[in-house]
């Protein structure tokens, strides 16, 4: 098996680091725990034929996505309501 048979997907190492290293241990923590949802993701992920670290950068995505939905409707939340006269 040649490793040019897999497409290789260069991802930006910009960002911030802080906040994808967090991602990462809620990733591990949620792989070692078998009740998780996160784990069950990272299961399906694997049956779909994903290597361990693709299936782990697909349950990183997921959390930066559940993430940045709470960021979003934490910042609606703070915004003061308009009143109508």
């Amino acid at each position: 098996m040649a490793s040019g048979d897999r497409a290789r997907h260069r991802l930006s190492r910009s960002g911030d680091r802080q906040l994808n290293s967090v991602l990462h241990t809620i990733a591990v923590v949620q792989i070692r725990m078998p009740n998780s949802p996160g784990h069950t993701y990272y299961q399906r992920k694997l049956s779909e034929g994903k290597t361990p670290r693709e299936a782990k950068r697909c349950l990183k995505r997921r959390l930066a996505d559940h993430v940045w939905k709470v960021m979003l409707a934490d910042e609606r939340r703070a915004q003061p309501l308009a009143v109508t006269p």
